[in-house]
């Protein structure tokens, strides 16, 4: 099950594990390993190079950090091929990130001189960049029969799949409603009727793409071993500007 039939799916910018990811996916294919056991394989990954940040070990926390987005990519991959998409995999996979990520820019603002409240401005874009592209993402994978285990609105719990317990995905989609329905309303307040406009451009979707975790990881991981830790957290305030100016370039060329 692709997230996009072959005609329509772009560059991902932030996808590069993918190679990799399907690997590993196609290894634990015919074994005991389901998907939330990748997930808790990527949460490790993350808490190691948070722990590397924090210790100064830069290298080692980039190395975790690319590791933790191919595994990333890996536990969606891994319900492709075994054919078990879930609705808890889905929500425990989007809450491990949002902790994560904020235990990153903590551990940021830890070793570095930056303000709090610009530590907070940055994991705010960051997820508001998430959201952005998700939201563009999953519009085009409704529009054109492609993985739907991800919604354009998550405003009502699902109905639990084949294989998952019903009380798990209760539970996982009111944390997630808890930690991302700021994000999604304030998304959906600047662009309201993207769903309902011209099929985004391939262009478009690319550049949108790196507002992906992926790459955000990636940027994190590159400037950290060039030495430029303080740079980090102001890039991401400064870089999430370019929310208003994709939503701009929706709303007047592709409504």
């Amino acid at each position: 099950m692709s997230k996009l039939p072959q005609a329509h799916k772009f560059i991902d910018l932030s996808d590069y594990g993918r190679p990799i990811a399907r690997v590993i996916a196609n290894r634990l294919k015919h074994t005991q390993f389901t998907p939330v056991h990748i997930t808790l394989a990527f949460i490790v990954s993350g808490l190691i190079a948070i722990y590397c940040i924090i210790m100064g070990y830069y290298w080692t926390a980039a190395f975790f950090l690319i590791c933790k987005s191919i595994l990333d990519a890996a536990d969606g991959e891994l319900a492709r091929v075994k054919q078990t998409p879930s609705y808890t995999g889905r929500y425990l996979d989007s809450v491990a990130d949002i902790l994560l990520n904020a235990i990153i820019f903590s551990a940021i603002w830890y070793i570095t001189e930056t303000p709090i409240w610009l530590t907070v401005l940055a994991f705010l874009g960051i997820q508001l960049q998430g959201t952005l592209y998700n939201y563009y993402y999953v519009i085009l994978r409704n529009k054109f029969d492609g993985d739907t285990t991800s919604r354009i609105f998550e405003s009502k719990t699902p109905i639990a799949l084949t294989g998952e317990k019903q009380s798990h995905v209760n539970t996982l989609f009111k944390l997630y409603t808890l930690l991302y329905g700021g994000f999604d309303k304030t998304i959906y307040f600047l662009d309201p009727r993207a769903a309902y406009g011209k099929i985004f451009p391939k262009w478009l979707m690319t550049s949108i793409s790196t507002f992906g975790l992926g790459f955000q990881l990636l940027i994190i991981a590159v400037l950290l071993v060039s030495g430029l830790k303080d740079q980090i957290i102001p890039f991401f305030v400064g870089y999430s500007g370019m929310i208003f100016i994709f939503i701009a370039i929706r709303k007047l060329f592709y409504k």
